[in-house]
C-alpha cells in the first residue's frame, strides 16, 4: 500500500451528530442496518472503519455484521471517492480494444491505482465491467460524462479539462 492510499478519517462533529440521528431513527427498525449504511455514506461519502464502529455500537450489532453488509453490496465504499470519479470499463469489448492501457494511463497521470483517491480529494479511479456503450469501446466515465473510442494519449487532456474547471494546479 502506498502512502497516497492511506486515508486518515477526518469526520466532523456535525457529521457525527447527523450519524447519531440516523442511527436513532433506524435503531428499532427491522432491517435498519441497510438504510443506516446508506445514509451514513451520504453523510461521509464513504464508510470508514470509524463510521462502521459507530453504527455497530449504535445499533447494538457486531462490527463484523456491519462490515459484512458494507463489503457485500457494491453500492457501499470503504474508501473515499474523489470529487470527480473516473471509471474505466474493463468489459470484454473495451478490454479487447485496449482499455487496460487507458486505465494504466489514468493511474500514471494521477499517481494512484484503481480503488484509490488522490490526496487532494479531486479524483478517484475505479474499473467496472460494462457501461453498456460497447460500440464506443474502449470507454471511460468521468462523473456522468462518457468518453469513447479512447486511446491512452487522450487521457491527459481529459483530466486536464477537469483540473481547469476547478481552477486547480496541474499534477
Amino acid at each position: 500500500m502506498t502512502e497516497k492510499s492511506l486515508n486518515v478519517f477526518q469526520g466532523t462533529a456535525d457529521q457525527e451528530r447527523q450519524l447519531k440521528e440516523v442511527i436513532a431513527k433506524h435503531h428499532d427498525q427491522p432491517g435498519g442496518l441497510m438504510p443506516t449504511l446508506q445514509e451514513a455514506q451520504d453523510i461521509y461519502g464513504y464508510l470508514p472503519i470509524e463510521v462502521q464502529t459507530m453504527i455497530a455500537d449504535g445499533l447494538g450489532i457486531s462490527l463484523s455484521e456491519v462490515y459484512g453488509v458494507a463489503t457485500f453490496y457494491s453500492l457501499f465504499s470503504l474508501t473515499p471517492k474523489g470529487k470527480h470519479r473516473i471509471s474505466v470499463c474493463l468489459g470484454t469489448a473495451c478490454y479487447v480494444k485496449g482499455s487496460e492501457k487507458v486505465l494504466e494511463a489514468v493511474e500514471k497521470r494521477l499517481g494512484i491505482k484503481a480503488g484509490e483517491c488522490t490526496p487532494d480529494g479531486m479524483f478517484s479511479i475505479d474499473s467496472c465491467r460494462c457501461v453498456g456503450a460497447c460500440g464506443l469501446a474502449p470507454v471511460m466515465l468521468v462523473d456522468d460524462d462518457v468518453y469513447g473510442r479512447l486511446t491512452p494519449d487522450q487521457v491527459d487532456a481529459i483530466i486536464d479539462s477537469y483540473v481547469e474547471r476547478e481552477g486547480g494546479a496541474d499534477k
